[in-house]
């Protein structure tokens, strides 16, 4: 599933450096506002245990992790609503991400400047918070402009609309983002072709230093916590030069580095998952004696259209899926165990997909 998560932040809080940490790309990282002027797409792996117990009991020819899309955006500075900085630009980059994950300046350090001439997380996310907000504002108005009359000439769909709109107009006067709307399945559907950036679930992450990292904390994170809790977001804290070194090493000498550090697990690797968790996604295998895979699904999808990320042909002649969760078939040690145990099953088309399904679909074309 081609999606992605856009990596946002003003300049020097370390994005640049945190996106060459995930995807090993190489985006060019410099003192100075911009450096990343085009958006940057990197494509990183979803770490997931599963996948290589599954290659242990299968011994597949090839194991195929799932991927998520990160995309690195230029540093956003105050007025880019109006056209300051990279402006209009950075904005149209932004719609065309699913997600975003807000990088944080959480660190002092003399060399490195920072665009407002002092550390203060809350008011770095206020000042992007606040851009998308002035944007939205522009999109919501010129559209309630446009639907007003045809409301009054009682015109179904603008009648059903127009309240829509007026609800998250009043909370970005208010200066909360649309996605603290509660809005209806059916609301969300109306107002989805706006791609309003305020409605885009956001992961901010706290780049910190690498004592503060041993830490696990410092009074800049726990004021970004605070400000986080506030619309219920999730905060992961990092040190992004720290991980740029780890995403260099190789199996046994990463984990001779976090042993050294003393941290159990790499900051990207509970980011990358943070991520795929923040758009709804799942994984569900397949495996075989040709390949293990791991597919990425949205949760609630039912089998055929999980068929039908494989291929199209498996969705159109969906028979019926054939499913054992994770947690039975590697109990049962083997998929002719699981069968003998009664932990497979023939699913349907109204059968909606788990985190976790091992899958073999039947399909007819």
């Amino acid at each position: 599933m081609a999606l992605t998560t856009g990596i946002v932040g003003l300049p020097n809080v370390g994005k640049s450096t945190l996106f060459n940490a995930i995807t090993q790309a190489g985006a060019e990282s410099a003192n100075y506002p911009f450096c990343t002027i085009e958006p940057n797409v990197g494509i990183v792996e979803v770490p997931d245990h599963r996948l290589q117990k599954l290659t242990e009991l299968v011994q597949p020819k090839k194991t195929v992790p799932t991927t998520f899309e990160f995309t690195d955006i230029a540093g956003i500075v105050k007025g880019a609503s109006t056209g300051e900085g990279l402006g209009n630009k950075f904005l149209s980059h932004i719609r065309q991400t699913d997600a975003i994950l807000q990088v944080v300046r959480c660190f002092e350090d003399e060399n490195i400047t920072h665009v407002h001439g002092q550390v203060n997380p809350v008011e770095d996310i206020e000042v992007i918070n606040l851009e998308l907000i002035f944007a939205d504002m522009e999109t919501v108005d010129k559209r309630i402009q446009r639907i007003e009359k045809l409301a009054k000439s009682k015109d179904k769909e603008a009648m059903a609309e127009l309240p829509v709109l007026q609800q998250i107009k009043e909370a970005l006067l208010q200066e909360l983002p649309a996605r603290s709307v509660e809005l209806s399945p059916e609301e969300k559907k109306i107002v989805y072709g706006l791609h309003l950036l305020t409605m885009k679930p956001i992961l901010y992450v706290a780049n910190v230093s690498e004592d503060d990292l041993l830490e696990g904390t410092n009074e800049h994170v726990e004021s970004v916590r605070e400000y986080a809790a506030r619309e219920n977001a999730e905060v992961i804290v990092i040190c992004a030069r720290v991980e740029e070194e780890i995403a260099e090493l190789d199996g046994e000498e990463k984990k001779a580095f976090l042993a050294e550090l003393g941290i159990e697990e790499a900051g990207l690797d509970k980011l990358i998952r943070a991520s795929y968790s923040l758009l709804g996604l799942a994984t569900y295998f397949t495996a075989g004696v040709q390949e293990v895979r791991a597919w990425t699904f949205r949760k609630g999808m039912k089998a055929p259209q999980c068929a039908g990320i494989i291929h199209t042909d498996f969705e159109r002649g969906f028979i019926r899926a054939e499913v054992v969760a994770y947690d039975d078939l590697v109990d049962a040690g083997t998929m002719a165990v699981a069968k003998e145990r009664g932990k497979v099953r023939l699913e349907g088309k109204e059968y909606e997909m788990k985190d976790g399904d091992v899958v073999h679909f039947r399909f007819n074309v």
